[in-house]
């Protein structure tokens, strides 16, 4: 069973209905003893970083959403969902997240020519340990703050003038700043891909 983590500040039908294109059904759920259980775990997200921690904090759902996503069974944060998997956020004055992945979570810098939040098509370069380069891909963005490139850093994307992570993997938990789920073929293909990991 897959679970879709409901904390209040997620793109949740969307994600559902694009689960549902792909022939998975996905159960929309806030209850820890769900998610815990699940095969699989879907965090999605939109909105601000201290109110999704504070939404999660709310809900009981912290200590759920951390022991699956290191649970080693398949997890994928979605945009906000990536974000919050980090040490820290810049977001809202600044708040400390999950501490899954190592970094930080910056605005974009003001810059000439570029809107804040970026929204629309960008492209994603895959890269390995070494940071060589492999395919690119376009997916949909919608997004103020940006995690800093890691280790763990299997895509990047460049906006305003700063590269960023666009999807990082460490084993079975995969995270990206895109919205597969409004990325067309090319984000139902990549959920195809993770459900098979």
């Amino acid at each position: 069973m897959t679970a879709i983590v409901d904390y209040r500040a997620g793109n949740l039908t969307s994600v559902q209905l694009a689960f549902a294109a792909i022939g998975e059904a996905a159960t929309v759920t806030d209850d820890p003893e769900v998610i815990v259980a699940a095969d699989r775990v879907v965090f999605p997200g939109v909105g601000a970083a201290k109110s999704a921690m504070e939404s999660l904090k709310r809900a009981g759902l912290v200590d759920a959403v951390r022991s699956t996503a290191l649970s080693g069974r398949p997890f994928l944060g979605i945009c906000l969902g990536m974000q919050i998997l980090f040490d820290h956020s810049e977001e809202d004055g600044g708040v400390d997240a999950l501490g899954i992945f190592k970094g930080r979570v910056r605005r974009f810098p003001d810059q000439a020519g570029f809107k804040i939040p970026e929204i629309g098509w960008n492209q994603v370069r895959e890269v390995d340990a070494k940071g060589e380069v492999g395919q690119r891909k376009e997916f949909y963005f919608v997004h103020s703050y940006y995690a800093e490139i890691g280790p763990e850093t299997v895509g990047v994307s460049e906006y305003a003038g700063v590269e960023f992570t666009a999807m990082v993997k460490r084993g079975k938990l995969w995270a990206c700043q895109f919205h597969p789920e409004k990325s067309g073929r090319v984000g139902l293909s990549l959920l195809k891909e993770w459900l098979a990991c």
